[in-house]
Protein backbone atom coordinates (compact mmCIF):
# COMPACT_ATOMS: atom_id res chain seq x y z
CA UNK A 1 0.00 0.00 0.00
CA UNK A 2 1.32 3.47 -0.89
CA UNK A 3 0.72 4.78 2.62
CA UNK A 4 2.89 2.07 4.22
CA UNK A 5 5.82 2.78 1.92
CA UNK A 6 5.42 6.49 2.39
CA UNK A 7 5.40 6.17 6.18
CA UNK A 8 8.74 4.38 6.05
CA UNK A 9 10.12 7.07 3.76
CA UNK A 10 8.75 9.72 6.10
CA UNK A 11 10.70 8.28 9.03
CA UNK A 12 13.93 7.93 7.07
CA UNK A 13 13.61 11.47 5.76
CA UNK A 14 13.21 12.75 9.32
CA UNK A 15 16.33 10.92 10.47
CA UNK A 16 18.24 12.27 7.48
CA UNK A 17 17.27 15.82 8.35
CA UNK A 18 18.56 15.36 11.90
CA UNK A 19 21.88 14.20 10.53
CA UNK A 20 22.29 17.09 8.08
CA UNK A 21 25.50 19.06 8.63
CA UNK A 22 25.51 22.76 9.35
CA UNK A 23 25.75 24.96 6.29
CA UNK A 24 29.17 26.49 5.74
CA UNK A 25 29.08 30.04 4.45
CA UNK A 26 30.16 29.96 0.80
CA UNK A 27 33.84 30.80 0.33
CA UNK A 28 32.93 33.26 -2.44
CA UNK A 29 30.62 35.22 -0.15
CA UNK A 30 32.88 38.26 -0.04
CA UNK A 31 32.27 41.43 1.92
CA UNK A 32 30.03 42.85 -0.79
CA UNK A 33 27.91 39.72 -1.05
CA UNK A 34 24.65 38.87 0.71
CA UNK A 35 23.85 35.25 1.54
CA UNK A 36 20.07 34.91 1.67
CA UNK A 37 18.26 31.73 2.72
CA UNK A 38 15.24 31.13 0.51
CA UNK A 39 12.72 28.32 0.24
CA UNK A 40 13.73 25.68 -2.34
CA UNK A 41 11.91 25.27 -5.64
CA UNK A 42 9.97 28.05 -7.29
CA UNK A 43 10.91 30.58 -4.57
CA UNK A 44 14.59 29.86 -5.09
CA UNK A 45 14.33 30.14 -8.87
CA UNK A 46 12.27 33.32 -8.79
CA UNK A 47 14.38 35.12 -6.20
CA UNK A 48 17.56 34.21 -8.05
CA UNK A 49 16.30 35.39 -11.43
CA UNK A 50 14.29 38.44 -10.33
CA UNK A 51 16.05 39.80 -7.24
CA UNK A 52 19.69 39.09 -8.03
CA UNK A 53 19.91 41.67 -10.86
CA UNK A 54 18.14 44.25 -8.70
CA UNK A 55 20.50 43.72 -5.76
CA UNK A 56 23.51 43.79 -8.09
CA UNK A 57 22.29 47.09 -9.50
CA UNK A 58 22.33 48.43 -5.94
CA UNK A 59 25.98 47.40 -5.68
CA UNK A 60 25.86 44.04 -3.92
CA UNK A 61 26.20 40.41 -4.91
CA UNK A 62 23.42 38.01 -3.91
CA UNK A 63 23.88 34.33 -3.12
CA UNK A 64 20.58 32.46 -2.85
CA UNK A 65 20.90 29.54 -0.41
CA UNK A 66 17.84 27.24 -0.67
CA UNK A 67 16.72 25.94 2.71
CA UNK A 68 13.45 25.07 4.42
CA UNK A 69 12.48 27.38 7.27
CA UNK A 70 13.15 24.87 10.06
CA UNK A 71 16.53 24.02 8.51
CA UNK A 72 17.45 27.70 8.38
CA UNK A 73 17.02 27.90 12.15
CA UNK A 74 18.87 24.64 12.79
CA UNK A 75 21.85 25.71 10.72
CA UNK A 76 21.92 29.14 12.31
CA UNK A 77 21.87 27.66 15.81
CA UNK A 78 24.61 25.20 14.83
CA UNK A 79 26.95 28.06 13.90
CA UNK A 80 27.02 30.47 16.88
CA UNK A 81 29.03 33.58 16.12
CA UNK A 82 29.51 32.58 12.48
CA UNK A 83 26.07 32.81 10.87
CA UNK A 84 25.88 31.02 7.51
CA UNK A 85 23.29 33.53 6.29
CA UNK A 86 22.84 37.30 6.29
CA UNK A 87 19.07 37.10 5.69
CA UNK A 88 16.36 34.53 6.36
CA UNK A 89 12.98 33.89 4.76
CA UNK A 90 10.44 32.38 7.18
CA UNK A 91 6.88 32.42 8.47
CA UNK A 92 5.61 33.50 11.94
CA UNK A 93 6.18 30.11 13.56
CA UNK A 94 9.88 30.36 12.86
CA UNK A 95 9.97 34.12 13.49
CA UNK A 96 8.76 33.51 17.04
CA UNK A 97 11.65 31.10 17.67
CA UNK A 98 14.21 33.40 16.07
CA UNK A 99 13.11 36.33 18.23
CA UNK A 100 13.12 34.29 21.44
CA UNK A 101 16.57 32.90 20.66
CA UNK A 102 17.96 36.35 19.79
CA UNK A 103 19.01 35.27 16.31
CA UNK A 104 17.60 38.20 14.31
CA UNK A 105 17.60 41.99 14.58
CA UNK A 106 14.93 44.65 14.33
CA UNK A 107 15.31 46.70 11.19
CA UNK A 108 15.51 50.42 10.49
CA UNK A 109 12.56 51.11 8.14
CA UNK A 110 14.16 54.37 7.01
CA UNK A 111 16.73 52.25 5.15
CA UNK A 112 14.00 50.88 2.85
CA UNK A 113 12.76 53.28 0.20
CA UNK A 114 9.77 51.00 -0.53
CA UNK A 115 8.71 50.67 3.12
CA UNK A 116 5.90 53.22 2.91
CA UNK A 117 4.43 51.37 -0.07
CA UNK A 118 3.81 48.26 2.02
CA UNK A 119 0.41 47.57 3.54
CA UNK A 120 0.47 48.40 7.27
CA UNK A 121 0.12 44.70 8.12
CA UNK A 122 3.32 44.00 6.17
CA UNK A 123 5.38 46.58 8.06
CA UNK A 124 6.95 44.22 10.55
CA UNK A 125 9.58 45.66 12.91
CA UNK A 126 11.63 42.48 12.42
CA UNK A 127 11.60 42.78 8.62
CA UNK A 128 9.12 43.32 5.78
CA UNK A 129 6.45 40.78 4.92
CA UNK A 130 7.06 39.99 1.26
CA UNK A 131 3.87 38.00 0.65
CA UNK A 132 1.04 36.15 2.37
CA UNK A 133 0.54 32.43 1.89
CA UNK A 134 -3.11 31.44 1.86
CA UNK A 135 -3.73 27.77 2.57
CA UNK A 136 -6.59 25.41 1.94
CA UNK A 137 -7.15 22.27 -0.10
CA UNK A 138 -5.79 21.34 -3.52
CA UNK A 139 -7.86 18.80 -5.45
CA UNK A 140 -8.09 17.19 -8.85
CA UNK A 141 -11.56 18.05 -10.27
CA UNK A 142 -11.32 15.09 -12.66
CA UNK A 143 -11.14 12.66 -9.74
CA UNK A 144 -13.07 14.17 -6.81
CA UNK A 145 -15.62 16.90 -6.12
CA UNK A 146 -14.66 20.19 -4.51
CA UNK A 147 -14.26 19.66 -0.74
CA UNK A 148 -16.40 21.92 1.41
CA UNK A 149 -13.76 21.96 4.11
CA UNK A 150 -11.33 19.94 6.14
CA UNK A 151 -13.97 17.76 7.83
CA UNK A 152 -15.23 16.59 4.47
CA UNK A 153 -11.82 15.07 3.71
CA UNK A 154 -12.31 12.62 6.58
CA UNK A 155 -16.06 12.12 6.39
CA UNK A 156 -16.81 11.86 2.64
CA UNK A 157 -15.89 8.46 1.19
CA UNK A 158 -14.86 9.90 -2.18
CA UNK A 159 -11.65 11.22 -0.61
CA UNK A 160 -10.63 7.86 0.82
CA UNK A 161 -7.31 6.63 -0.66
CA UNK A 162 -7.03 9.95 -2.55
CA UNK A 163 -5.87 12.13 0.34
CA UNK A 164 -2.20 12.75 1.21
CA UNK A 165 -1.23 13.71 4.73
CA UNK A 166 2.01 15.27 5.94
CA UNK A 167 3.67 15.78 9.31
CA UNK A 168 3.87 18.76 11.66
CA UNK A 169 7.17 19.85 10.16
CA UNK A 170 5.06 21.50 7.47
CA UNK A 171 3.53 24.88 8.34
CA UNK A 172 0.66 24.20 5.93
CA UNK A 173 -0.11 20.88 7.61
CA UNK A 174 0.27 22.28 11.12
CA UNK A 175 -2.22 25.05 10.39
CA UNK A 176 -4.63 22.58 8.82
CA UNK A 177 -4.43 20.21 11.78
CA UNK A 178 -5.10 22.97 14.30
CA UNK A 179 -8.18 23.98 12.31
CA UNK A 180 -9.35 20.37 11.97
CA UNK A 181 -8.77 19.86 15.68
CA UNK A 182 -10.85 22.94 16.45
CA UNK A 183 -13.67 21.61 14.26
CA UNK A 184 -13.74 18.42 16.33
CA UNK A 185 -13.81 20.24 19.66
CA UNK A 186 -10.10 20.51 20.42
CA UNK A 187 -7.82 23.44 21.19
CA UNK A 188 -4.13 24.35 21.03
CA UNK A 189 -3.76 22.77 24.48
CA UNK A 190 -5.74 19.67 23.50
CA UNK A 191 -4.80 18.17 20.14
CA UNK A 192 -6.14 14.74 21.01
CA UNK A 193 -9.26 15.02 18.80
CA UNK A 194 -7.16 15.35 15.65
CA UNK A 195 -4.86 12.50 16.64
CA UNK A 196 -7.86 10.26 17.30
CA UNK A 197 -9.20 11.22 13.87
CA UNK A 198 -5.89 10.55 12.15
CA UNK A 199 -5.41 7.20 13.83
CA UNK A 200 -8.85 6.08 12.70
CA UNK A 201 -8.33 7.40 9.17
CA UNK A 202 -4.81 6.10 8.47
CA UNK A 203 -5.95 2.78 6.92
CA UNK A 204 -7.84 4.82 4.30
CA UNK A 205 -5.20 7.47 3.59
CA UNK A 206 -3.78 7.72 0.09
CA UNK A 207 -0.22 8.47 1.25
CA UNK A 208 1.89 9.98 3.98
CA UNK A 209 4.14 12.52 2.28
CA UNK A 210 7.64 13.36 3.47
CA UNK A 211 7.46 17.01 2.39
CA UNK A 212 5.41 19.53 0.46
CA UNK A 213 7.48 18.79 -2.64
CA UNK A 214 6.78 15.08 -2.17
CA UNK A 215 3.04 15.82 -2.15
CA UNK A 216 3.38 17.74 -5.40
CA UNK A 217 5.24 14.84 -7.00
CA UNK A 218 2.62 12.35 -5.85
CA UNK A 219 -0.10 14.55 -7.31
CA UNK A 220 1.72 14.81 -10.64
CA UNK A 221 2.08 11.03 -10.76
CA UNK A 222 -1.61 10.49 -10.04
CA UNK A 223 -0.99 8.76 -6.70
CA UNK A 224 -3.19 11.24 -4.86
CA UNK A 225 -5.93 13.68 -5.80
CA UNK A 226 -6.27 15.81 -2.66
CA UNK A 227 -3.80 17.46 -0.29
CA UNK A 228 -3.51 20.43 2.05
CA UNK A 229 -1.86 23.18 0.04
CA UNK A 230 -1.23 26.85 -0.55
CA UNK A 231 -2.56 28.78 -3.52
CA UNK A 232 1.02 28.83 -4.80
CA UNK A 233 1.11 25.02 -4.89
CA UNK A 234 -2.01 24.98 -7.05
CA UNK A 235 -0.65 27.67 -9.36
CA UNK A 236 2.54 25.64 -9.84
CA UNK A 237 0.64 22.45 -10.70
CA UNK A 238 -1.53 24.34 -13.17
CA UNK A 239 1.58 25.81 -14.75
CA UNK A 240 2.76 22.24 -15.31
CA UNK A 241 -0.47 21.55 -17.20
CA UNK A 242 -2.21 19.50 -14.51
CA UNK A 243 -5.88 19.81 -13.58
CA UNK A 244 -5.87 21.34 -10.12
CA UNK A 245 -8.27 23.55 -8.18
CA UNK A 246 -8.11 25.32 -4.82
CA UNK A 247 -10.81 25.06 -2.16
CA UNK A 248 -11.15 27.51 0.72
CA UNK A 249 -12.25 25.59 3.84
CA UNK A 250 -15.64 26.69 5.09
CA UNK A 251 -14.08 27.46 8.48
CA UNK A 252 -11.65 29.91 6.87
CA UNK A 253 -8.30 29.68 5.10
CA UNK A 254 -5.25 29.46 7.39
CA UNK A 255 -2.76 32.07 6.26
CA UNK A 256 0.73 33.28 7.11
CA UNK A 257 2.86 36.22 6.09
CA UNK A 258 6.35 35.40 4.83
CA UNK A 259 9.06 37.68 6.17
CA UNK A 260 12.67 38.50 5.35
CA UNK A 261 14.72 38.83 8.55
CA UNK A 262 18.19 40.23 9.12
CA UNK A 263 20.40 37.75 10.97
CA UNK A 264 22.08 39.09 14.10
CA UNK A 265 25.74 39.48 13.21
CA UNK A 266 25.04 39.60 9.48
CA UNK A 267 28.28 40.26 7.61
CA UNK A 268 26.61 42.61 5.14
CA UNK A 269 23.67 44.52 6.69
CA UNK A 270 23.75 47.17 3.95
CA UNK A 271 23.35 44.43 1.36
CA UNK A 272 20.48 42.90 3.36
CA UNK A 273 18.59 46.19 3.20
CA UNK A 274 19.14 46.27 -0.57
CA UNK A 275 17.82 42.71 -0.78
CA UNK A 276 14.76 43.51 1.35
CA UNK A 277 14.04 46.62 -0.69
CA UNK A 278 14.24 44.64 -3.93
CA UNK A 279 11.83 42.01 -2.60
CA UNK A 280 9.16 44.56 -1.65
CA UNK A 281 9.57 46.74 -4.73
CA UNK A 282 6.68 47.02 -7.18
CA UNK A 283 8.89 45.79 -10.02
CA UNK A 284 9.69 42.53 -8.21
CA UNK A 285 6.22 41.91 -6.79
CA UNK A 286 4.56 42.36 -10.19
CA UNK A 287 6.72 39.55 -11.56
CA UNK A 288 6.38 37.37 -8.47
CA UNK A 289 2.58 37.59 -8.70
CA UNK A 290 2.71 35.69 -11.99
CA UNK A 291 3.08 31.91 -12.41
CA UNK A 292 4.76 29.78 -11.28
CA UNK A 293 5.10 31.63 -7.95
CA UNK A 294 1.77 33.52 -8.02
CA UNK A 295 2.59 35.38 -4.81
CA UNK A 296 0.10 37.71 -3.16
CA UNK A 297 1.64 41.21 -3.20
CA UNK A 298 2.21 43.21 -0.03
CA UNK A 299 3.22 46.35 -1.94
CA UNK A 300 -0.01 48.37 -2.13
CA UNK A 301 0.80 49.71 -5.60
CA UNK A 302 0.75 46.18 -7.05
CA UNK A 303 -2.70 44.78 -7.94
CA UNK A 304 -3.53 41.10 -7.57
CA UNK A 305 -2.52 39.36 -10.79
CA UNK A 306 -5.07 37.47 -12.87
CA UNK A 307 -3.78 34.13 -11.61
CA UNK A 308 -3.78 35.20 -7.94
CA UNK A 309 -7.31 36.56 -8.34
CA UNK A 310 -8.45 33.13 -9.48
CA UNK A 311 -7.71 31.82 -6.00
CA UNK A 312 -8.16 34.64 -3.53
CA UNK A 313 -9.42 38.22 -3.14
CA UNK A 314 -8.06 40.97 -0.87
CA UNK A 315 -11.20 40.55 1.25
CA UNK A 316 -10.51 36.82 1.74
CA UNK A 317 -6.94 37.59 2.76
CA UNK A 318 -8.16 40.15 5.29
CA UNK A 319 -10.67 37.64 6.72
CA UNK A 320 -8.38 34.60 6.67
CA UNK A 321 -7.50 32.57 9.76
CA UNK A 322 -4.20 33.69 11.28
CA UNK A 323 -3.02 31.05 13.79
CA UNK A 324 -1.46 31.66 17.21
CA UNK A 325 2.13 30.64 16.50
CA UNK A 326 3.31 31.10 20.06
CA UNK A 327 0.72 28.54 21.15
CA UNK A 328 1.69 26.24 18.28
CA UNK A 329 5.39 26.44 19.13
CA UNK A 330 4.72 25.48 22.74
CA UNK A 331 3.39 22.13 21.58
CA UNK A 332 4.83 21.54 18.11
CA UNK A 333 7.63 19.17 19.14
CA UNK A 334 5.15 17.04 21.09
CA UNK A 335 2.67 17.02 18.19
CA UNK A 336 5.44 16.05 15.77
CA UNK A 337 6.47 13.13 17.96
CA UNK A 338 2.88 11.94 18.31
CA UNK A 339 2.24 12.15 14.56
CA UNK A 340 5.46 10.33 13.71
CA UNK A 341 4.58 7.58 16.17
CA UNK A 342 1.13 7.18 14.63
CA UNK A 343 2.28 6.91 11.03
CA UNK A 344 4.96 4.28 11.65
CA UNK A 345 2.75 1.94 13.66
Amino acid sequence: MTATLSRRAFTLAGLGALAAPALIRPAFAASGNVVAATFPGSWEDAYRSILTPMVEKAGYGLTIAPSLAQDQIARLMASPGQPPYDALLVSPGQSDILIREGLIEKIDPSRLKNWDLLSPAAQNEWGPNVTIEVNGIAYNPEVVDKPSGYRALFEDKQYEYNLALIGFGSNTATMAYTEINKAYGGSYDNMQPVFDLLEEYLPKVGAIATSGSNQMTMYQQGEIAVFMASTGNVAKLRELGLPCEFAHPETGSPSVPVTIHMVKGAQNPDGVYAYMDAAISAAAQVELAEPPTAMIPTNTTVPYSEVVSQFVTPEQVANAVYPDWQAINRHRAEWTETFDRLVVL
